[in-house]
């Protein structure tokens, strides 16, 4: 495993998202499994986890708390706030001061630690991060220690310019594939200039770049790339980076056949790690097996500029157009 600068913190270049440990949209996951799951990362030199409140409403985050005590190496772990609607919470309430506070409060029991590595604003509405305050809150938070840095996870490039221009803002987390590689001429110098460190999500887009699909593959009652294909529950973006399954399959294949060999799911992180200013990228892992994979391309060798090349001029004619949501 390689790493890469977080504020002054070495984090491994490949991380580990944790939204299917929630065993809320992605299928059920149960602790054994997730246990193997995470202790996998580890024995790989993975150091970053990342996981937010509402998956499975605290699940995760407990799941991960119970994992850390069984670990003699530091861990970093980044969480979420800002997208509860159980009891008392919901939009806009969850962005005043004592709301953000209560949640990050419930992090830090669920996760059983006594100060949170990482708060990031949870693709919360954008006049919320226009107004400024909601960052003026987890300055706060982070005064009062407990939260160490805060970032923002976003949906679209404007979001992202915007929480740039905030003071102490220390990562932005974002969606950047190769189905959605505008993000890097829109985001990335500026991310560089302001010291932002970039968390790369939704690496693989839903598994759609992992190339095992085919148009007849089909998904759990409760999993999200069944109920949300077509962004009937969140942001379309979050599912399959916004492109129609059937044809996220068909250009899959094509640049499947662009790639050095057929681990198609390792070369996607590869090309994502190829960009220098990215700091870490947090694909998802429902087995052991994926999480192997993901972690393997911390070793291969950069992709050549012309399959590079390749992929851009294949993204701009054939991909950028039918992307849907917000982005």
């Amino acid at each position: 495993m390689n790493y890469r600068n977080f504020k002054g913190t070495a984090i491994a270049e490949v991380g580990l998202g944790t939204w299917q440990l929630g065993s809320a949209d992605w299928g059920n996951i149960d602790e054994a499994e997730a246990f193997g799951i995470l202790k996998a990362y580890t024995d790989a030199g993975g150091n970053f986890i990342d996981t937010a409140d509402v998956y499975g409403m605290g699940v995760s985050e407990t799941v991960i708390g119970k994992f850390l005590k069984t670990v003699s190496t530091d861990v970093f772990v980044a969480t979420k706030l800002g997208r509860r609607h159980d009891s008392g919470n919901g939009w806009p309430q969850n962005f005043s001061y004592d709301a953000m506070k209560r949640q990050a409060e419930d992090s830090l029991k669920h996760l059983d630690i006594p100060q949170l590595f990482l708060e990031q604003l949870h693709c919360i509405p954008t006049e919320e991060m226009r107004s400024g305050k909601v960052f003026d809150h987890l300055r706060k938070l982070q005064r009062e220690s407990l939260i160490k840095h805060f970032g923002a996870s976003v949906e679209t490039s404007e979001e992202a310019l915007l929480c740039l221009e905030q003071e102490g803002l220390a990562s932005l987390q974002i969606i950047f594939n190769l189905f959605r590689q505008h993000v890097a001429d829109e985001v990335f110098e500026k991310a560089k200039e302001k010291d932002v460190a970039l968390i790369i999500r939704v690496p693989l887009a839903s598994g759609l770049l992992s190339g095992r699909f085919n148009a007849d593959t089909h998904f759990k009652q409760n999993d999200h790339r069944n109920y949300n294909a077509n962004g009937e529950k969140f942001n379309a973006g979050e599912t399959f980076s916004g492109i129609d399954f059937k044809e996220g399959v068909k250009l899959a294949e094509k640049m499947k056949k662009m790639l050095p060999d057929d681990r198609m799911a390792a070369w996607a992180i590869r090309w994502i790690l190829d960009h220098p200013e990215v700091t870490t990228v947090i694909p998802g892992a429902s087995k052991v097996s994926q999480v192997n994979s993901n972690v393997s391309a911390s070793a291969l060798p950069p992709l050549p500029q012309n399959i590079h090349q390749q992929l851009r001029e294949l993204y701009n004619n054939e991909v950028y157009g039918k992307i849907r949501g917000h982005f």
